[in-house]
């Protein structure tokens, strides 16, 4: 049986997968890839953002080689990135609502 970190770790690398190499290199996200990955996955994230160019700023900040695509290492700094900052709205939410006694942070994004 695999331990919670295990799953985690094969769901980033099926995720990835699963939207890669739809077009062009089938390790690689394309653009349109990223975009279905990010729209797909993390829909909310983009829907808090309200910038429409929000798809072609996560490809420019990720994209380390500048090949226009966005390899499995590059994902992984997206989805480590988030989750840094998730921990850190939870992290303070919980230590503001213990202060003040209110009800736990909701943990939808």
């Amino acid at each position: 049986m695999n331990s919670q970190l295990q799953s985690a770790m094969e769901g980033l690398i099926s995720v990835f997968h699963s939207y890669s190499g739809k077009e062009g290199d089938k390790y690689k996200l394309s653009k349109a890839e990223l975009k279905n990955l990010l729209n797909g996955e993390l829909a909310d994230f983009i829907a808090a953002s309200k910038d429409p160019g929000v798809v072609d700023a996560i490809l420019t900040d990720l994209d380390e080689n500048k090949d226009g695509q966005v390899d499995f290492q590059e994902f992984v700094v997206l989805v480590a990135a988030l989750t840094v900052a998730c921990n850190e709205f939870f992290v303070g939410c919980h230590e503001s609502n213990v202060k003040h006694k209110e009800q736990p942070c909701s943990k939808k994004v």
